[in-house]
């Protein structure tokens, strides 16, 4: 028996059904099958599922799967790569109207620059954040976590072409070895490097990292005193690490912030979208330089 196309159109459909159908769909289920068996037209099936894709439990999942850090300006350029447009408005919404705020709203952090010793070496930078090939110029700076009552300490060092943490190192003290721990964790030749840069705290200025430096024949780079701004990429990067990773976090063990710490990382370069990046993640940016 055919039903009339009339007909067909006056029939309404509850949100739970509506829900299964695109289930059925998110499961596997080819869309055709779905139209024919439920009697829908193709075009009702199609905007139930861009309807669900682009309500609170799909934004939700995003806005979880980043640590909760994403506004709505990052939410709407994450949908846009899949495909999906959303006014920000709209996001803002759903967010307020589940109680989601981003980290960066709930947290705001001051720079704090620790007592240094006097240097001859100078700021070789120069505040030149964007020039150079990938691998060629290296930012880094530490940072405080909790891990129970104590205090431990992170040190990352970032590659200023493409923003990518490509040192990384967690511990109990802040010894010029730690850095050195971060940079034996680059995966590149050392040697291709031709400038280091941090700021002049005593775990950087040191003999131990001079030598190092000098065996791989790369420049060191100094901020000048009281100006943290010199370094400010890899101060940019540590208010991500804080306000995303560390913020009111306090860990169980020295195993569980290596283990989480790590997996941040690789979210930060392989899925983060970065502003200064056209909303790429690092490692997507470099790929399509």
């Amino acid at each position: 028996m055919t039903i009339d196309s009339s007909r067909r159109a006056k029939r309404s459909f509850t949100n739970e059904f509506k829900k299964q159908m695109v289930m059925l769909y998110q499961n596997g289920k080819k869309r055709a099958d779905i139209v024919a068996e439920y009697d829908l037209t193709k075009s009702a099936l199609d905007k139930w599922i861009t309807q669900y894709q682009t309500t609170g439990s799909f934004i939700a999942k995003i806005f979880n799967n980043n640590y909760r850090a994403y506004g709505t300006r990052r939410l709407q350029a994450e949908l846009r790569k899949q495909g999906i447009t959303v006014s920000r408005h709209r996001i803002g919404r759903i967010m307020a109207k589940n109680g989601w705020v981003s980290k960066y709203t709930c947290k705001k952090y001051c720079i704090q620059t620790e007592k240094s010793h006097e240097s001859p070496v100078g700021n070789e930078l120069n505040r030149e954040f964007d020039i150079g090939q990938p691998q060629k110029i290296l930012v880094t700076d530490l940072t405080y976590v909790r891990v129970k009552q104590r205090w431990h300490y992170l040190c990352v060092i970032v590659d200023i072409s493409n923003r990518e943490i490509v040192g990384r190192r967690a511990g109990r003290h802040k010894p010029a070895a730690l850095v050195m721990q971060a940079m034996s964790q680059i995966p590149m030749n050392l040697q291709t490097i031709e400038l280091f840069h941090s700021d002049r705290g005593k775990e950087f200025d040191n003999h131990l990292i001079d030598e190092c430096l000098t065996a791989f024949g790369i420049t060191r780079s100094l901020s000048r005193k009281g100006c943290p701004y010199d370094n400010a990429i890899a101060e940019s990067t540590f208010k991500a690490v804080k306000t995303e990773f560390v913020s009111n976090t306090i860990f169980d063990s020295m195993a569980q912030l290596k283990l989480e710490f790590n997996h941040y990382v690789d979210w930060f370069n392989y899925n983060r979208l970065h502003s200064t990046l056209n909303d790429h993640s690092p490692i997507e940016y470099q790929r399509n330089r």
